[in-house]
């Protein structure tokens, strides 16, 4: 049978040496941003923290998606990390994807969200796909020469709102118990239930850490009470070091830290409440049932931000982006 996994040649020497790789998803690319150019610069990328190389590569004469996939992995080039974008072309799951095959996939139609699941049944149909979380995890295990420990994406899956009437509970939460990744991330996506994807966590085992704050974020809502981490880190050298123990003790389970969306472009709480319950009313109007809820809600988030969720959408996937690759590069620094 075909091998269905490909490790890019720049990834497999960067893991090799010992150097530091940071995992990207392609969901947000296929999936979960719009196929149309912003027309503007993305008001994050005035942030400091970015250097010229971060700001260029998003370009305005792109799709959001394609400027965006281009613009997260520069995030981690600029401090010194690999980045492995991770996606399915043509029936392979690559790790490590060039900027042409990103393009390639970016425009790809038809093409499907790849979850674990969802790996063979693409592979065999030789098709396209944007892998989430639970499949970038998975590709990060099965990358060679050795697994990938560091991914960075926007929020995790969870607890879907009313599981209790019909369950519905993401498969990234069980891929991330049992595979050794760390996750770099913006909590859980606003419109899960967040209570219960945290309590999940806890029964999962799956330490949430905090960098530089107590609160679970909540995508693209800093975090607030009652909703805490687990443990709490300042900085991402402290962040690389909590990484490096936690993997000694435990080399097969995964951990999360949470990064709060930068403050200037998180939005209100009740803001984003009031438009999900907008979403869910309109969703049950519909006869929307399980996946099919989900993009009602984002579209219900959007109309009622007037688009200023995709602006902190795009302000988190770059900065965590940047977060994973400074933690990676910690990891990967030895010390003295």
């Amino acid at each position: 049978m075909r091998s269905v996994i490909r490790t890019s040649n720049e990834v497999q020497t960067a893991l090799h040496e010992g150097r530091a790789v940071v995992a990207l998803e392609t969901a947000a690319v296929t999936h979960g941003l719009p196929r149309y150019p912003l027309g503007q610069t993305p008001l994050c990328l005035d942030d400091p923290r970015y250097d010229a190389n971060v700001r260029a590569a998003f370009s305005l004469s792109m799709p959001i998606n394609s400027a965006l996939a281009h613009t997260s992995a520069a995030a981690v080039r600029s401090t010194g990390a690999i980045p492995a974008v991770v996606g399915m072309l043509r029936g392979e799951l690559v790790i490590g994807m060039t900027s042409a095959e990103l393009d390639e996939l970016a425009e790809a139609k038809p093409v499907t969200k790849v979850s674990t699941r969802d790996i063979a049944d693409v592979a065999l149909r030789r098709g396209h796909g944007g892998t989430t979380v639970a499949a970038t995890l998975f590709a990060c295990m099965h990358a060679t020469p050795s697994p990938i420990r560091f991914f960075a994406t926007g929020g995790i899956g969870g607890v879907h709102r009313e599981w209790n009437v019909q369950p519905d509970i993401s498969a990234d939460l069980l891929q991330l118990a049992t595979s050794g990744v760390a996750v770099i991330c913006a909590g859980a996506k606003s419109i899960l239930d967040l209570d219960a994807t945290l309590e999940a966590l806890d029964s999962l085992s799956v330490p949430t850490v905090g960098i530089a704050t107590e609160f679970f974020p909540r995508f693209l809502c800093k975090g607030a009470a009652p909703l805490r981490v687990s443990a709490t880190v300042q900085h991402p050298a402290h962040a690389a070091q909590f990484a490096a123990l936690h993997f000694a003790l435990r080399p097969n389970a995964g951990l999360l830290f949470c990064v709060p969306p930068p403050a200037a472009l998180a939005l209100p709480l009740q803001e984003m409440e009031a438009a999900i319950r907008e979403g869910l009313a309109c969703a049950a109007a519909m006869g929307a049932r399980g996946p099919e809820v989900t993009p009602v809600l984002l579209q219900a988030v959007s109309d009622a931000t007037r688009g200023r969720s995709l602006e902190t959408n795009l302000a988190v996937l770059v900065q965590n982006a940047l977060i994973a690759g400074q933690i990676a590069v910690a990891a990967a620094t030895p010390t003295s």
